[in-house]
């Protein structure tokens, strides 16, 4: 059986029905779990059209690292101080903070004795040192470089305020997987706390729940596992190469 196909069959989907999309913000140098998600889809929709939240915190930028073998936030200063909502392509960085050589350094440091830490470290200074001071900018580069970098396909990616679609939570969906020309969509482990499932089946959308099962790999000065962290930890403990087996372990 060819890799593709014992895939496919791994995941309960029917190869037959293969017009599958995963929807997502655009995160901030997100877990592995999000890029077995963009590996998975046939069409991945960067949900960029819908309100970025006006207060606390959020993955598009935040995210977890080890520091000092303590898993610890490592953060994206945003500008919050606007009238009304703003939709999360319009959300701009705080450059007017000092953000970027603290969190190289923190990088850097973390990491100075992973195994791949010279390996990666070049390509994550390049992103972070990136000058835009648009979030989804910021955040699109750095995944379609990481995602270049482990040997996923970005031609499959979409932006969802390209589609012209409308909508509100299950319904938007549903309405962004039929402009696409879905058959079935992909969604996380947590979806269930807010979604409809029972939406997909009317709308004739076969719905997947991921069902990613977190792999472990060797973490550099940590003696307990801990997992969810920023995909900067896989990479320098394991390589890009090493990094894309975790993704999706037996793809082509």
């Amino acid at each position: 059986m060819s890799n593709a196909l014992s895939f496919w069959k791994r995941y309960g989907v029917s190869s037959a029905a293969r017009k599958i999309v995963a929807i997502h913000q655009p995160n901030f140098f997100p877990w592995l779990g999000y890029f077995n998600k963009l590996a998975r889809a046939d069409v991945f929709i960067v949900l960029d059209n819908v309100q970025f939240p006006k207060t606390g915190g959020t993955w598009m930028n935040r995210v977890r690292l080890l520091v000092n073998g303590e898993p610890d936030w490592i953060s994206m200063p945003v500008v919050r101080s606007y009238h009304g909502t703003r939709q999360i392509h319009e959300m701009k960085i705080n450059n007017n903070i000092s953000w970027r050589k603290k969190l190289l350094k923190t990088i850097d440091l973390s990491f100075r004795h992973a195994p791949f830490h010279h390996e990666v470290l070049p390509l994550f200074r390049k992103l972070i040192e990136n000058p835009t001071d648009n979030l989804q900018e910021f955040n699109l580069t750095a995944l379609q470089a990481m995602g270049t970098a482990i040997g996923l396909d970005w031609g499959k990616v979409t932006l969802g305020s390209a589609l012209e679609v409308r909508g509100e939570a299950t319904d938007l969906l549903i309405a962004m997987v039929r402009a696409v020309g879905g058959t079935a969509y992909l969604c996380g482990g947590g979806a269930g706390a807010y979604q409809e499932d029972e939406k997909f089946a009317a709308a004739g959308i076969q719905l997947i729940y991921q069902g990613f099962e977190h792999p472990t790999y060797s973490q550099t000065d940590n003696v307990r596992f801990c997992a969810g962290l920023s995909i900067i930890d896989v990479a320098m403990n394991c390589g890009f190469d090493g990094t894309r087996q975790l993704v999706v372990p037996g793809l082509a």
